[in-house]
């Protein structure tokens, strides 16, 4: 992603797994989302996806929480942080 602009990046253990968040603000949205941003934050546990965000291309904004996938509706990155955060803590 040559023309995306990195707007968060971190890496760091938490409750027992490690969580990793990235963020970029890209000029045109990732089809079908229709915001400026592409994402991917995850909680790892034990080697496995405990919960997933992100805005695949063809897929749009979605969530992963266990083994289901769910539709995910973006307002801002500050509310995304929020509501991966909120998942997060219930899969405690």
């Amino acid at each position: 992603m040559s023309d995306a602009t990195l707007v968060l990046r971190t890496r760091d253990a938490y409750a027992g797994g490690s969580i990793e968040i990235v963020v970029w603000a890209v000029p045109k949205p990732v089809p079908p989302s229709d915001h400026g941003f592409k994402y991917r934050l995850v909680f790892v546990r034990g080697g496995e996806r405990v919960v997933g965000y992100d805005n695949e291309r063809g897929k749009g904004d979605h969530r992963h929480v266990g083994t289901a996938q769910k539709p995910y509706t973006f307002v801002d990155v500050p509310t995304l942080l929020a509501d991966f955060m909120r998942d997060v803590e219930a899969s405690r």
